[in-house]
């Protein structure tokens, strides 16, 4: 009977958190083990499903590097990096492209339906929704078809958000030159949860969020406002590969995003956890504070 009590206590947690967040938008990054597991896989799509029964508008922004790679030793081309990001030939755009949108669109989109959810792959390219122009490494040095947003076109989205459709969208745009330019996930989920004035974006990674030890899961930061993240870079306290992450989450801000989320997507229900509970289990940013915006 305890059982069943705690867990009518956590529905009437959640009651005022979804009559806030009824048809507003969220966008969620998918990466990181959440995709490559296939347990993990089921749950976030099954959290995915459910935010939209609840009223939700969420749209699925993915990356794939890791099955871009394979697909690259495959046909036995080696994966070179600079600076974290990949040198992309025009051959290794479109595998990008084949993959992203061919393979792990295709999936999660049938993943989507088999939970009852409508859902449809899109790519940057389609009805124009991103533009791209070519992306130099940290030092200036040539990364072939790299790209960075140069403009976002949502009529696409907001058409399929209208039908009822979970938007899937991988990030390959055109550039003005006609070519095909692979980009950086996380940085186009930022980008379009900015034009979309979404209210939410939310990052899965494979981290608890921001710690103030590295070390210890302990000193998660719950919420942090857009001051607070620029003075922990400045300290040194967010590092390394975390720095672009929270960069893309502060520039999401700037643009109208109403909080930034960053969770641990191999936490079971994370999405779930961080949304409709009052405490949540990663770390939210905001630019000021307020409690589960």
């Amino acid at each position: 009977m305890k059982d069943i009590i705690e867990k009518a206590e956590i529905l009437l947690e959640a009651i005022p958190y979804i009559k806030k967040f009824n048809n507003k938008r969220i966008i969620i990054k998918y990466g990181g083990s959440a995709m490559t597991s296939e347990i993990l896989r089921k749950s976030v799509i099954k959290d995915i499903s459910m935010l939209k029964l609840l009223g939700l508008q969420p749209i699925i922004v993915h990356g794939g590097g890791n099955d871009i790679s394979s697909m690259l030793t495959k046909i036995g081309k080696q994966s070179i990096f600079k600076d974290g990001l990949r040198v992309t030939d025009e051959e290794t755009a479109k595998i990008a492209e084949m993959v992203l949108v061919g393979s792990i669109g295709k999936k999660l989109v049938l993943d989507l339906e088999n939970e009852g959810i409508n859902a449809i792959s899109i790519e940057g390219k389609d009805g124009h929704t991103l533009k791209a122009t070519k992306k130099q490494g940290k030092n200036g040095q040539d990364i072939g078809y790299v790209g960075e947003v140069s403009h976002v076109d949502t009529t696409l989205i907001e058409a399929l958000l209208d039908k009822d459709y979970v938007p899937v969208i991988s990030p390959i745009a055109f550039g003005a030159d006609g070519k095909t330019y692979n980009i950086n996930a996380d940085y186009a989920a930022s980008v379009i949860a900015g034009a979309l004035k979404c209210q939410k974006l939310v990052f899965l990674t494979d981290t608890e969020g921001i710690l103030l030890d590295q070390d210890d899961p302990s000193t998660k930061i719950n919420t942090m406002t857009l001051s607070k993240a620029h003075s922990y870079i400045a300290q040194g306290i967010i590092t390394g590969g975390m720095i672009p992450k929270v960069t893309c989450a502060l520039a999401a801000l700037e643009k109208g995003v109403k909080s930034v989320h960053i969770l641990n997507g191999k936490t079971p229900h994370s999405l779930l956890l961080e949304i409709y509970t009052t405490n949540g289990i990663g770390t939210m940013f905001t630019k000021e504070t307020e409690e589960n915006e």
